[in-house]
């Protein structure tokens, strides 16, 4: 499980079968002191998350597995959003990143 800051939405007028309905977002990962680590990510979402929530993700098979009908193939998965996080230099406290359309 990981830290993620969410950046935007993907809009998909296909989409594998079991994904119907999921909406997919554009998540940058984030280390311990809130800076961006990586290339941003798609991910769905589970939990209704908006642009610029503090998000929790994981990836891999516990992605798959956070979906109905489990194993549907993704990679990330948003399946929380984080209101605080209590560390020396926290998440919490970095700013959101500016977007820009």
């Amino acid at each position: 499980m990981y830290l993620g800051r969410v950046m935007g939405t993907v809009v998909a007028e296909r989409k594998y079968e079991g994904l119907e309905g999921a909406k997919l977002l554009i998540v940058q990962p984030l280390n311990h002191r809130g800076q961006g680590t990586g290339e941003p990510q798609v991910a769905v979402d589970t939990v209704r998350a908006g642009l610029g929530d503090l998000v929790s993700l994981v990836g891999s098979r516990e992605a798959a597995l956070a979906l109905d009908p489990w194993f549907v193939p993704v990679d990330v998965a948003i399946v929380g959003v984080v209101d605080e996080v209590d560390a020396e230099t926290t998440v919490a406290k970095a700013p959101a990143p500016e977007f820009r359309r």
